[in-house]
């Protein structure tokens, strides 16, 4: 903070004095000085010295054009609030580019308000711009070179650091080394680093949040890497088991256990549920006797190679992450032909004669190889894309991958129109915005407010996304504004108009008011600010103590329209989006289960349609943008304690399984109808349990549950039933879907 107002205060200051004292140049005093405390102090431009001084050189055109359409556009009222409305929707919207145009928006809001009021004068253009561009050249200097903020880890690097860190659990796994340290310890570790390419716990600056081609494919790379070492940690952590639920659901490839991780599902509520004691998970895994642990060791070989092809291609993959250039398309280790050798020696040893079948643990075992291997293979994909960043001839799988071979103009315009809808945050902020600010200034223009820009400068700084935040922002500041204008009042009237004392007031103040007002609260802020203000307009021109009397009108103008506009335009902010966005995600994702599971259940095999998953990845944005409001926003949540993080696990979990468990070429070979109708029951049952889950998030209430399930035996121990290893994929995935609905369930506050 103190860094921040030194580098603030020295740029507005020099261009400040050298405009007021040197040439007599009050207007492009005026814009030299706000320039950099516009974009210095009110844009939360995120980044190190460099990167931040990069925005506000980009930033500085468009300021430029801000500028002269509020000089133009100030000759009728009407005319500056129809700009402003325009002006403050799209810049507001900007924030769907990412945290960096979202951070400069509010500064660049203020360059239009500044100039969009009386007098009009648009003689006195040039010299405005020159004040601009001064101003914020010298605070693009001062970001890189006076006590500049040092770069933190990029994204890449941390990313080719967990992708590392799987590489050499991965390369332990292969070799059976579980002797470094515990299985807890090396799990947990696990975890740990897949939590941390979490986008809350990067720098802003760093998230891969734009819609092009890279930082959709990196973002694409991160989640892969996240779940991978989530796969790699119950890889470590437990052994394979029978699974048998008491639920009878069927489920997925990827692990009912790794999912349960995913989710926060621990391995012993897991066990306990399949009646699977710590002795048989032990003799699963090779720690009982020497003779199992051969046994298995052999019939379960194939398992470790496609392990060891995965800890080279992550090598391969943090090298590439690293230097910049992207990973071979092809080449060692080439995980396409090896996937579909094991699958295809899976299917051998589960349809052959029953003494070639492997135990049910190593089947299992097998299916979370596969699954952790095709994780792998899509981080490489998407490490690949997000280095190159070109467009690519489609890449499969399709769906996952859309946006290889989009046009980037394509790209954002999806973006963009994705999130225009009523449905949407940003585009609630928005509107919400440009409603107060128009509002704003015709207030300020009907009734020929003197300094009326200040009462856009409070609906600007004091307006928040809930109706609760604005009024706590309002009393802070009104109380600071008040206290602020006596202290200016008094000084008015003291030093009358000596501008030296002015001067030397102002550098202390903006010190204190940009170092000490973050840190104390807004009331301090308030009133630190009126002071910097009264300092500096009493050396453009003469000043009594009535300009603390008109700060004082407009700041509680300002405040009551802000207000006025949080308690009619969506007054609990993303609060009850959440809930909406959430409930029809959930909704959304019903028909991907049961399309799924026709996929797979289809005679002759491949000639169900693949279900499509374009309405789930809309819903799933929207859905994510209200959830990274919502935990942005203060406030007590213990009346709302539902799980929303897991509701998007649990959507991210669908989406996979639709895209990953169809990848391989099914065997011509009939399932059982016993199988086909139990796999086809318990989806059903799922999507029930579904929309079960989505009226709870909705608030509507729980309907009645469903019935239960027969309890179900896997196909892999009852011989009617084939053991097929896409029916042990979809045992796992649906099992783990179940339980992660459980969970999100259970987290609902009793009698609600």
């Amino acid at each position: 903070m103190v860094h921040r107002a030194i580098r603030v205060t020295t740029a507005s200051c020099a261009g400040f004095y050298l405009f007021v004292y040197g040439v007599d140049r009050p207007e492009t005093a005026l814009y030299a000085l706000f320039g950099p405390v516009a974009l210095g102090i009110l844009s939360p431009i995120p980044g190190s010295g460099r990167q931040r001084a990069a925005v506000i050189l980009r930033a500085l055109p468009v300021g430029l054009v801000l500028i002269t359409l509020g000089t133009v556009l100030a000759v009728h009222t009407w005319a500056a609030v129809l700009g402003m409305l325009v002006v403050g929707f799209a810049l507001t919207f900007a924030a769907v580019a990412g945290p960096r145009p979202a951070g400069a928006a509010p500064g660049l809001q203020l360059f239009y308000i500044l100039a969009c009021f009386p007098p009009y004068a648009p003689d006195t253009l040039g010299a405005r711009l020159a004040g601009l561009t001064l101003g914020v050249l010298l605070l693009a200097a001062c970001e890189v070179y006076l006590l500049p903020t040092p770069p933190t880890a990029t994204y890449r690097q941390s990313l080719a650091d967990a992708v590392t860190i799987a590489g050499r659990a991965a390369a332990a796994a292969a070799s059976g080394d579980r002797s470094a340290e515990g299985a807890d310890d090396a799990a947990d570790r696990l975890r740990e680093t897949g939590r941390q390419l979490r986008p809350s716990r990067l720098p802003p600056a760093e998230r891969p949040a734009g819609a092009g081609r890279a930082d959709r494919a990196l973002a694409q790379a991160g989640a892969a890497a996240r779940r991978l070492l989530d796969q790699l940690a119950h890889l470590r952590h437990t052994p394979p088991t029978v699974s048998v639920v008491a639920t009878a659901t069927v489920t997925s490839g990827r692990g009912a256990n790794a999912d349960a991780d995913a989710t926060g599902q621990d391995t012993k509520a897991e066990a306990d549920a399949t009646g699977q004691d710590a002795k048989a998970e032990a003799d699963a895994t090779g720690q009982g006797t020497k003779a199992d642990a051969g046994a298995e060791t052999d019939a379960d070989a194939p398992s470790a190679d496609l392990l060891g092809r995965v800890a080279a291609l992550c090598e391969a993959i943090a090298t590439a992450l690293r230097t910049g250039r992207p990973p071979p398309r092809s080449g060692p280790p080439v995980l396409d032909a090896a996937m579909r050798d094991f699958q295809g020696l899976r299917i051998t040893q589960a349809t052959g004669p029953p003494q070639s079948v492997p135990p049910a643990p190593v089947l299992r075992r097998q299916s979370s190889v596969l699954a952790l291997t095709e994780s792998a293979r899509i981080l490489q994909t998407a490490v690949r894309v997000g280095l190159d960043g070109r467009r690519r001839p489609p890449i499969p799988p399709r769906e996952l991958f859309w946006y290889a071979d989009t046009p980037t103009y394509l790209l954002w315009w999806r973006r963009l129109t994705g999130h225009m809808t009523l449905r949407s945050v940003l585009f609630q902020n928005a509107v919400r915005t440009a409603l107060g600010l128009g509002a704003a200034r015709l207030v300020a223009g009907s009734l020929d407010l003197s300094h009326g820009f200040w009462v856009l400068l409070a609906v600007l700084t004091l307006g928040r996304t809930t109706a609760g935040g604005t009024w706590t922002a309002v009393r802070s500041a009104l109380a600071g504004t008040l206290a602020g204008a006596l202290a200016t009042g008094t000084l008015l009237l003291v030093v009358g108009r000596h501008t030296d004392a002015y001067a030397a007031v102002l550098v202390p103040a903006m010190l204190a008011a940009f170092a000490l007002g973050p840190l104390l609260g807004i009331a301090w802020a308030q009133a630190l600010f009126t002071l910097v203000v009264s300092a500096a307009f009493a050396q453009i021109a003469p000043a009594s103590w009535q300009l603390a009397e008109d700060r004082i009108v407009d700041v509680a103008t300002g405040s009551a329209i802000g207000l006025l506009c949080g308690l009619l335009a969506w007054p609990a902010g993303a609060r009850r989006e959440v809930r909406r966005t959430m409930a029809a995600l959930l909704r959304s994702c019903g028909p991907l289960i049961t399309g799924t599971v026709e996929v797979l259940l289809a005679t002759p095999p491949g000639t169900a349609p693949l279900p499509p998953t374009r309405p789930v990845l809309h819903r799933l944005r929207l859905a994510e943008a209200a959830y990274l409001q919502y935990r942005s926003e203060p406030g007590d949540r213990s009346e709302v304690s539902m799980d929303w993080h897991a509701v998007l696990i649990t959507a991210n979990h669908i989406l996979l399984g639709a895209h990953w468990l169809p990848r391989f070429d099914l065997p011509e070979r009939t399932v059982t109808p016993e199988a086909t109708a139990l796999a086809r029951t318990t989806a059903g049952h799922l999507v029930l349990a579904t929309d079960r889950v989505a009226a709870i998030c909705a608030g509507e209430g729980p309907p009645p549950q469903p019935p239960a399930v027969p309890a179900y035996r896997s196909p892999t121990e009852v011989r009617g039933l084939s053991p097929l290893p896409a029916l042990i994929d979809l045992e796992h995935w649906l099992n783990s879907l179940t339980a992660q609905l459980a969970r999100i369930e259970s987290s609902v506050p009793p009698g609600r």
